[in-house]
């Protein structure tokens, strides 16, 4: 199934089926996951897959996936964006996805890089896909301006919380993207999931472009209460 046609139907499913995957099926996640390309080759990350996580508004599921990443500039927008791509590839395949902000890997679990999210996954106990009627977005007035048939696939990207604090500006063929600033009082864990929900939806405008390129314009325009991440060309 197309990614295109996913994007306009995928949901976060939060009710499992606890039986853990066969070997078989695993193998499937496994080299699924070994499609997913980074926004940023140069920066280290990690997948593992684990069976347990906790945290705050975690969600019971028979697997999880625990993503690490070294501490570099862009390292967050790079997990967000690699993920992304992944929740997609599940989606397609059958699988059910979450991203679980709040959540962490036991510390049983050797992780060989930081994990920073986690994303439960596994066969749904409710209907794996909706309609476009489904989403419960902002509209493209709130988030972007300027006209770009790729900015409705960034629309419709998931988001912590549903917050969807992005902004986008579409001029010449470009999409100049912009995460918003988190108010100082949410503190540091806000400001972690703008980042990632960034190359959530930059994924989705990658999605839908012929050709990808993501790069820094020196004379992008400035966006009042954003921080300027990269434009798409």
């Amino acid at each position: 199934m197309p990614s295109s046609e996913i994007i306009r139907k995928r949901k976060s499913i939060r009710k499992y089926d606890l039986t853990p995957l066969d070997s078989a099926a695993i193998e499937e996640v496994q080299n699924l996951l070994k499609k997913a390309k980074p926004l940023y080759p140069g920066i280290n990350y990690t997948i593992q897959i684990v069976s347990k996580t906790k945290g705050m508004f975690n969600i019971k599921a028979p697997h999880y996936l625990v993503f690490g990443t070294e501490t570099k500039e862009g390292a967050l927008e790079n997990i967000g964006f690699i993920g992304q791509q992944i929740d997609l590839l599940l989606s397609a395949a059958g699988y059910g996805t979450c991203w679980l902000g709040a959540a962490k890997p036991d510390e049983k679990d050797a992780l060989p890089l930081p994990g920073v999210i986690c994303m439960a996954f596994g066969k749904p106990a409710e209907p794996l896909h909706r309609s476009t009627e489904g989403f419960k977005r902002k509209p493209l007035s709130a988030i972007s301006e300027g006209t770009d048939p790729r900015l409705e696939a960034a629309r419709l990207a998931p988001s912590a919380i549903n917050a969807q604090s992005w902004y986008f500006i579409a001029e010449e063929g470009k999409i100049h993207c912009y995460r918003k600033k988190a108010n100082p009082l949410l503190g540091l864990m806000f400001n972690k999931m703008h980042c990632i929900d960034m190359g959530i939806a930059i994924c989705h405008i990658a999605e839908e472009s012929e050709n990808f390129t993501f790069v820094q314009e020196k004379n992008a325009p400035i966006r009042k209460g954003c921080v300027y991440t990269g434009t798409v060309v």
